[in-house]
């Protein structure tokens, strides 16, 4: 083939490319431009209504159209569903206890179940056992959650613990497309960090009244006070916890990222993340630099350390003036003085005195003992006697027993062990090593909480498979190579 020819030849495929990509952004686009249509026309109702269907047919088709833009949307409707349902509950000019906008969320994430269906065989493969394990122990304690929780908080329950593991699946399933998986997580994160980074600083000096209005409705007192100042920032998110979570992963991911906004939205994004005062993701981050640090060649290092020092100089004096630094202090003095700590204080007692239950519990209590799959348990919708749950060391025995915490904890440590051993075979890949830095970090933090579910286990499972992703795609590249030299030079003796 001629030059001219493969150029020609380049040219319609970028052109193809490029209206693909077009066609692929249409569905995301329409989806939030009816969200925002309806929020100006003060039509909460139908915004409660039509967001889940919308978000749940979008999911759909990005799913078959385009795997990897599909995970860029799931975290989209993490990031943002919770700011739709404040902002309808204000179009409609009352709190509402729940909402459908809500589903939709956990909802698109589960669509990725598909995969498990659809790439079933990957499960018999060495690299599928371990999440062959993991499905195996989350099946036990929904057979034993059915019988002492009833199948509504089951299967509630079950879909959290098993949405983080289905994505991580999904990824494994497409390895052969992991550059765009990469370039599509860094890219979410880095713009869905200067959204809710900037949106947290709002919050936090204005506090808009939709946002008021569900902080009442909800009695979310662990958020602080609805007035400006007064809150732990939790962003467009549900709550300080999960959104801290996805800060904490964004800065991991900037070390990876080129965006020229990436230290504009690492700036807002730190400051917002000081201010949701969440301890546990302040260490989770720390220890993510930490492991960075360690692995990381020398020029590697002096990038993270110039980056620290860059965020340092930008947002300490900002943290270090008025009521703001009035907040930080009183919390950074909980750290030092652990005695004055009610919070620790509490943790510790509830260590003492349940975890002679948690551990010794066999059977376990199944899915829908604890967290907030309780409220389906009672006819009063009201959290039940473990609906608030602080350990993860002791929330996984509790509700998986010894036979699902044996099958379930192996099938993680083995996928974890394998991503760390991997990395080292990928040290010139930053995105490699930012996401096990991450993955160490999070599963780290289950002293504190339960991290495998939630938004810390979507970090974790997506982090995990995607390092593997990684190192099966250059499997497949090498060998690919190694058959195109054959196939030139006629073989080998």
């Amino acid at each position: 083939m001629s030059t001219l020819t493969r150029s020609a030849a380049s040219a319609n495929g970028n052109g193809r490319a490029s209206s693909s990509g077009r066609k692929e952004w249409l569905p995301e686009a329409l989806l939030w431009f009816v969200t925002t249509l309806l929020i100006g026309a003060h039509q909460g109702t139908v915004l409660t209504l039509a967001f889940p269907v919308l978000a749940i047919l979008t999911g759909l088709w990005l799913y078959f159209k385009s795997p990897a833009r599909y995970i860029g949307f799931m975290w989209w409707l993490w990031f943002l569903s919770p700011e739709v349902r404040r902002l309808a509950d204000w179009s409609k000019g009352s709190f509402t206890p729940t909402s459908l906008i809500q589903v939709a969320p956990l909802a698109v994430t589960m669509i990725s179940g598909l995969s498990l269906l659809r790439y079933y065989k990957l499960l018999g493969q060495r690299r599928g056992l371990p999440v062959l394990l993991v499905l195996l122990g989350l099946i036990y304690a929904f057979l034993v959650g059915v019988m002492s929780s009833g199948p509504l908080a089951a299967t509630y329950d079950l879909a959290n613990w098993l949405y983080p593991i289905l994505i991580g699946f999904h990824i494994m399933a497409h390895t052969r497309q992991y550059p765009k998986y990469r370039d599509t997580i860094v890219n979410t994160f880095i713009w869905g960090m200067l959204v809710m980074g900037g949106y947290g600083l709002v919050q936090f000096f204005i506090m808009p009244q939709w946002d008021a209005l569900w902080m009442l409705g909800s009695q979310m007192n662990s958020q602080g006070d609805p007035v400006p100042m007064g809150v732990r920032v939790f962003s467009t998110m549900n709550s300080s916890g999960p959104f801290a979570f996805a800060m904490m992963g964004a800065m991991v991911f900037v070390m990876a990222a080129t965006h020229r906004v990436r230290w504009i939205a690492a700036a807002l994004g730190f400051f917002a993340f000081a201010l949701s005062l969440v301890r546990s993701t302040w260490g989770g981050w720390v220890i993510a630099l930490l492991i960075q640090l360690v692995k990381s060649n020398n020029k590697v290092r002096v990038r993270i350390v110039a980056s620290a020092v860059l965020l340092a100089g930008l947002c300490v004096p900002l943290l270090a003036v008025g009521p703001v630094a009035e907040r930080m202090q009183a919390r950074l003095t909980t750290i030092v003085n652990l005695n004055d700590d009610q919070s620790y204080a509490a943790r510790n007692e509830f260590y003492a005195t349940f975890a002679k239950t948690a551990f010794t519990d066999v059977s376990g209590e199944g899915m829908g003992a604890t967290g907030t799959s309780t409220k389906l348990s009672n006819d009063g919708g009201q959290l039940g006697q473990y609906g608030n749950f602080d350990s993860g060391v002791m929330n996984i025995p509790f509700v998986l027993g010894w036979p699902g915490t044996l099958l379930y904890m192996s099938g993680i440590i083995w996928l974890v062990t394998r991503a760390v051993l991997a990395s080292f075979r990928m040290r010139n890949d930053k995105f490699v090593s930012a996401c096990m830095s991450l993955s160490l970090a999070t599963f780290a933090m289950l002293v504190f909480t339960n991290s495998l579910v939630g938004t810390g286990g979507l970090l974790l499972f997506m982090s995990v498979f995607s390092i593997l992703s990684a190192v099966h795609y250059e499997k497949i590249n090498r060998a690919r190579m190694s058959n195109h030299t054959l196939f030139f030079h006629g073989g080998t003796d």
